[in-house]
């Protein structure tokens, strides 16, 4: 049995992977703060929505996907039911596996996890970390929890901060180019739906590319970038608005944010 705790967006979309991946309703616990969101998980899903402590005492594998914020809280209201033999999967963004065993008061086996939206897609980007109690066993697990809903990586737990800036908040960046192209695609004439067609497909080709070439971008980027052409000229212009470095910063920023919001 499997429990889900706090199934907000990213709590119902690693839902909705588990039953695509043969996981059946009957297999899965929800929980919720809202008694019409429990309503509708059971209505769409067809799961069991309990409370956080019926979760707890019921589910072999607890996921804990609240917010950041809400860990402590949560951590305190199922602590007196989890037994040393749960497997526990955090999902908050700058949540430690110390932060939790510490919180939980046994020896429970903890694994943090960072994952990202395209989980809907089962495309994520999932990078998980075993905590003092986790060992190979704990880590296969939730690689089998998360490889029918995209790629997963080991890494030390050390990177988790920097993964989550760079991966867990990186489809939103991937979706601010596409509306500052889209916007361009407008400025120079185009009707936004041709634009967006246009620029959805370049970045969906390239990503693939990337992806399947075996090719460093730098190599991918210089053949397209002719001497004298017009890319060269766009990247020119990139270059002296410092858009490289803008996106350095802003990840380090998005690092610092996670660790505030887990000291918080």
């Amino acid at each position: 049995m499997i429990a889900i705790l706090g199934t907000g967006k990213m709590g119902e979309a690693l839902l909705s992977g588990l039953l695509r991946a043969g996981f059946k309703p009957g297999d899965v616990l929800a929980t919720t703060r809202r008694p019409e969101r429990a309503q509708a998980l059971r209505e769409t899903y067809g799961v069991r929505t309990v409370t956080n402590a019926e979760a707890a005492k019921a589910a072999d594998t607890l996921i804990l996907a609240v917010k950041p914020q809400d860990m402590a809280t949560l951590l305190a209201e199922i602590a007196p039911y989890v037994p040393a033999d749960r497997l526990v999967i955090s999902a908050a963004a700058g949540i430690t596996t110390a932060f939790v065993e510490q919180r939980l008061g046994v020896e429970v086996p903890v694994v943090r996890v960072m994952s990202n939206t395209p989980i809907r897609f089962d495309e994520a980007m999932s990078v998980i970390s075993a905590g003092a109690h986790a060992d190979e066993e704990h880590l296969r697990l939730t690689e089998n929890l998360l490889k029918p809903v995209g790629k997963v990586l080991r890494i030390p737990e050390s990177q988790q901060d920097a993964a989550t800036a760079l991966s867990g908040s990186g489809p939103a960046y991937f979706f601010y180019l596409v509306e500052a192209m889209v916007d361009a695609g407008i400025l120079l004439g185009m009707p936004r739906a041709a634009a967006l067609d246009m620029v959805t497909q370049s970045i969906v080709g390239a990503a693939v590319m990337l992806r399947d070439s075996g090719e460093h971008p730098v190599i991918l980027r210089e053949a397209v970038t002719s001497p004298g052409g017009t890319t060269i000229a766009a990247i020119a212009e990139l270059e002296r608005h410092s858009v490289r470095a803008a996106f350095l910063a802003a990840i380090e920023a998005a690092r610092d944010r996670g660790r505030q919001l887990a000291g918080g």
